[in-house]
């Protein structure tokens, strides 16, 4: 049975990783989240992926505004992430993604929930073609 959690430990906070993640990872749009990720070779923690959530201050000037869009974010992700927590454990590897919300007004949750699933798709798509990963 899947356990629809997430706990501290997935959260993405650790600054050298997230100034990694930005300096090295790689990224793509999925409207109206950006995507950022980054697969390191050496990993602290039990968990096999950490997430991190932003929604940009230009865009949204009110915090209220904000969190509400951070919060549907996470929960989207918290029902969707166990198809990447699959993928990942069949294939031994470890990531730290960043979702950035890009869009001008703030979304539905089923529009942000949609865009969440596209997301998780293409992240697998990606990490199965990326280079020096044997097929």
């Amino acid at each position: 049975m899947v356990r629809y959690t997430f706990h501290k430990e997935e959260r993405l906070c650790s600054r050298k990783l997230i100034g990694t993640l930005f300096e090295s990872g790689r990224s793509f749009l999925c409207y109206p989240l950006k995507v950022v990720y980054f697969t390191p070779e050496v990993w602290e923690g039990d968990f096999t992926v950490q997430a991190g959530f932003t929604v940009p201050k230009k865009n949204f000037k009110r915090a209220v505004k904000r969190n509400l869009l951070k919060r549907r974010i996470r929960e989207a992700y918290r029902l969707r992430k166990h198809e990447l927590y699959e993928y990942l454990e069949t294939t031994e590897q470890q990531l730290a993604v960043m979702f950035i919300y890009v869009g001008k007004e703030p979304l539905s949750y089923r529009k942000i929930e949609g865009s969440v699933k596209k997301a998780i798709l293409r992240l697998k798509k990606e990490l199965n073609e990326a280079p020096g990963r044997q097929a």
